[in-house]
């Protein structure tokens, strides 16, 4: 079985109650660690924190391992219970929908346990949920890479009277260009 289990936004202590009896009783445990970031950070001190609260070790997922090396953790999950942990909730990024639907084409059951996410959380800043448009990620840009489709996607939410969650992207371990083209390389 996998857990996908999301931790809420604040700190440790935001899992809920059916999401650290989940962890509890997992195997394997992996902290997912590049669509968002925990409010304390994952160093050493940060995942031990996790680490004491919830009774397991914890086995950092980088980008590298969520897109290109999750098969090894649905091959455990296919014999024990394993626990994918996200910040906010799972469904919060396309990533772990891709996780699941992959799981499912492998015959792994899966179980999610949602938590509060940004995009419910953004209501605190006084705007209404309902007068929200689209969400849209603003990436980091570089000196040769500046898109722009972001734009008017803000366009058309204005035009519309609605509001605009903005997701800002973070640099996490990113893979660099030279990593991209071994890895076009190497399957192509």
């Amino acid at each position: 079985m996998l857990y996908l289990i999301g931790l809420g936004l604040g700190d440790e202590k935001d899992i809920t109650l059916r999401g650290l009896e989940a962890v509890k009783k997992c195997e394997k445990v992996y902290m997912e660690a590049y669509t968002s970031l925990l409010s304390f950070g994952l160093s050493t001190d940060g995942l031990s924190t996790l680490e004491k609260l919830y009774g397991k070790l914890i086995t950092v997922a980088d980008r590298e391992m969520v897109e290109e090396k999750v098969d090894s953790v649905l091959s455990e999950a296919t014999s024990f219970d394993v626990a994918f942990l996200v910040v906010g909730d799972p469904f919060g990024a396309t990533t772990h929908t891709d996780l699941v639907v992959r799981a499912k084409e492998l015959g792994v059951e899966v179980k999610v346990i949602h938590n509060a996410s940004v995009m419910n959380a953004v209501g605190i800043c006084g705007l209404q949920l309902y007068r929200y448009g689209e969400t849209i990620s603003i990436p980091f840009f570089t000196d040769t890479w500046k898109p722009d489709s972001f734009y008017e996607k803000i366009q058309r939410n204005r035009e519309l009277g609605l509001h605009t969650l903005c997701l800002l992207d973070i640099k996490v371990k990113e893979p660099t260009w030279e990593s991209l083209c071994r890895s076009v390389q190497a399957n192509g």
